[in-house]
């Protein structure tokens, strides 16, 4: 046909409307996908727990999830819910509601919550719902939509493509509470821009279902649990609370580059005693079937964690028949796999030891070169506490085996025994424990318990005046006029002393105390003045020689006693919420210019990562009331606290002085 410009404009523009046209059509996909997912999608907020320094530290974290259920169950990742004590969530309308936590799998990093309809503004309005779709039929270039709170922000939208649907973690496998979730899951990797908060948000295809639980980015990729795999799990956890799964202690590896094997994958490892040990598999074996599944040939990393999954996926105490090869001959196995056991057993916090401890799992005690999983692993160590202080120490990694004579095969055993020792004890108690190290067997005393009220006996009471002062050095005595003379000049009258109600004022000049020349002149002569004062007799008076100005007077003042100094005051350490105080000193009342009929307790120190610095508690506040219980001294304020705990109350709020204004703090422990 010949050449036509006519008919190559008709052409263009026939390809440009059927551009435009295309356009049009994957805008309105894109909008129908946002609209069937998005009013779905909810932000996470939790408080979570996790030990460190020999206690359970507390954190704030953000993510995403969706609702996947008329019920109100909503999926997101285990590393965003999976360790939380306390979350709170916001729908799309914003609405904010608390949320359980319902079952959680850090193998797969899904965790399931659930929101109560009855705490909706209309109970009765149904829940927008997210559905699922096929992951398996993704491919490498469709459109995909990650949806999700970025840093904690409202809810977005971002638009990219799958770029491998069969992603795993560089470098191997990326470890939560212990276990590798490389080991099961194998990412959807795709390009839509996801940040820290988008966790647990959904994946979305252009037909408005998820196909993938958002959960990592790689470099500039997008990690997403795919949504088969997502969707079993959550049933399971909604069913069960927990995900059960089959063990048989293989470990497998892709093929060796020197095998010419058309199937398979490599046996790399059989731990002892373990099913697999027990039905004869072999390193250097090769699997090409798993009861009626054919193993195709692996070899790459890529390739492991789908054999994995047939394992783990077996029923429970059942028969898995694997077929396979050892040096070319045929081969079958009859293996009875047992229950798979978590990688590590949640730590728990011993406040009368200053640790935190776990339970040891079998197969971690065969790690150890253990014959059993009798003990209570040490997960970490408070400076200070009674483990650190021990003699040997105990150290994190170390098992406790007995205390005082008593067997301690798990944490349980190890809280009831310490709680018995220690009953009503008002004191330490000194107790022989029974530990092991890298398999060495070692003895230590630990004192237990409550740690004592220190006995701090109080000043002897001496004369005090009620002012501050600064010597009047020679070159001051020389500009202030008065050449060659010795003494002091008060930088501060304490309020209502009796320095105060004599008349004394700041900038006056002492020279002598009852007729003497008070003898300072150089800086190092700074305490010669109140040395001086407390060698009166308390009420007793003394005549103070003043210049004021350029007039001189003669003041005499009644001498009060020392008030408290700060280490005589009531102190009070709240173990459970994480923070000290004490009353409020003399010091306290001057430097803060507080009335003398002022009330409160001073807090001293606020523990990084508890509940009370979680709630925004800081050392210096001045602590007025709780739940608008005023609080007049550490006497008042211990009662309150203990009376909180008792009820398990929580959310209460603290009415603080900070600075000269106040505000409103509200804690929300998990008694």
């Amino acid at each position: 046909m010949p050449f036509s410009p006519k008919s190559a404009f008709a052409a263009l523009f026939l390809i440009s409307m059927s551009s435009s046209q295309v356009h049009a059509k994957a805008d309105s996909q894109v909008a129908a996908a946002v609209s069937a997912v998005y009013p779905a999608l909810v932000r996470i907020h939790v408080v979570s727990e996790e030990g460190g320094g020999g206690r359970m530290q507390k954190g704030r974290a953000s993510g995403s999830g969706t609702i996947i259920s008329p019920d109100g169950y909503i999926l997101t990742n285990h590393h965003v819910a999976g360790r939380a004590t306390r979350i709170t969530v916001r729908l799309a309308d914003r609405q904010e509601l608390r949320a359980t936590l319902i079952g959680t799998d850090p193998l797969a990093d899904l965790a399931v919550l659930k929101i109560d309809k009855k705490y909706l503004r209309d109970p009765s309005a149904p829940l927008p719902v997210a559905k699922f779709g096929d992951s398996s039929a993704l491919e490498v270039g469709d459109p995909v939509l990650a949806m999700g709170s970025p840093a904690g922000l409202s809810q977005s939208v971002t638009q990219g493509i799958v770029a491998n649907t069969e992603m795993i973690a560089p470098g191997g496998s990326m470890r939560l509470d212990g276990e590798a979730v490389g080991e099961l899951v194998r990412w959807i990797g795709h390009d839509a821009v996801i940040f820290p908060g988008n966790s647990g948000g959904p994946l979305v295809n252009l037909q408005g279902e998820i196909v993938g639980v958002n959960e990592v980015g790689i470099g500039s990729l997008g990690g997403a649990i795919p949504s088969n795999l997502a969707r079993k799990i959550a049933d399971e956890l909604i069913a069960k609370g927990h995900v059960e799964r089959s063990w048989v202690g293989l470990l497998a590896q892709p093929l060796l580059k020197s095998h010419d094997a058309k199937a398979g994958i490599l046996v790399g490892g059989v731990i002892s005693d373990s099913p697999a040990a027990k039905a004869g598999l072999q390193a250097g074996d090769l699997v090409t079937r798993c009861n009626a599944t054919e193993i195709p040939a692996s070899r790459s990393p890529e390739d492991i964690p789908v054999f994995n999954r047939i394992l783990l996926e077996s029923a429970i105490g059942k028969e898995i028949i694997l077929a396979g090869s050892r040096a070319g001959q045929a081969m079958i196995w009859k293996v009875t796999s047992t229950e798979r056991e978590p990688a590590e057993p949640r730590e728990k916090e011993l406040l009368s030891w200053g640790i935190t401890a776990r339970d040891l799992t079998e197969l971690s005690a065969r790690e150890l070169l253990r014959d059993d999983n009798k003990a209570v692993l040490v997960q970490s160590l408070r400076p200070g506490g009674a483990a650190a202080t021990s003699k040997p120490v105990i150290a994190p990694g170390d098992l406790i085996l007995e205390v005082q004579g008593q067997p301690t095969p798990n944490l349980g055993e190890l809280i009831r025994v310490s709680a018995e020792l220690t009953k009503d004890k008002t004191e330490p108690v000194p107790v022989l424990v029974s530990y092991e190290r890298a398999g060495r067997s070692f003895l230590t005393v630990v004192k237990i318990g409550a740690e004592p009220d220190p006995d701090k006996p109080g000043l002897v009471k001496k004369a005090w005046i009620g002012i501050d002062t600064q010597v009047i050095s020679s070159d001051l005595a020389e500009a202030l006029g008065i050449p060659g003379a010795k003494g002091v000049r008060v930088t501060q009258v304490h309020p209502s002393s009796t320095a105060e109600k004599a008349g004394l004022k700041t900038g006056d000049l002492l020279l002598k105390l009852d007729g003497t020349v008070i003898p300072t002149s150089r800086p190092e002569d700074a305490d010669v003045f109140s040395s001086l004062i407390r060698q009166y007799r308390i009420s007793s008076e003394v005549a103070l020689t003043v210049r004021r100005g350029k007039e001189d007077l003669v003041i005499r003042v009644k001498l009060d006693a020392s008030p408290e100094g700060t280490s005589e005051l009531a102190t009070y350490e709240c173990e459970t919420l994480e923070f000290n105080a004490r009353d409020l000193g003399q010091a306290d009342r001057v430097s803060e210019k507080l009335p003398a009929d002022f009330k409160g307790v001073l807090v001293t120190a606020v523990t990084p990562a508890g509940w009370a610095a979680l709630g925004g508690l800081s050392a210096g506040d001045i602590l007025l009331s709780i739940d608008g219980k005023s609080v007049d001294s550490v006497d008042s304020l211990k009662p309150i606290l203990a009376d909180l705990e008792k009820n398990l109350r929580s959310p209460f709020v603290l009415f603080v002085r900070r600075g000269i204004a106040t505000c409103y703090i509200e804690l929300e422990p998990t008694w």
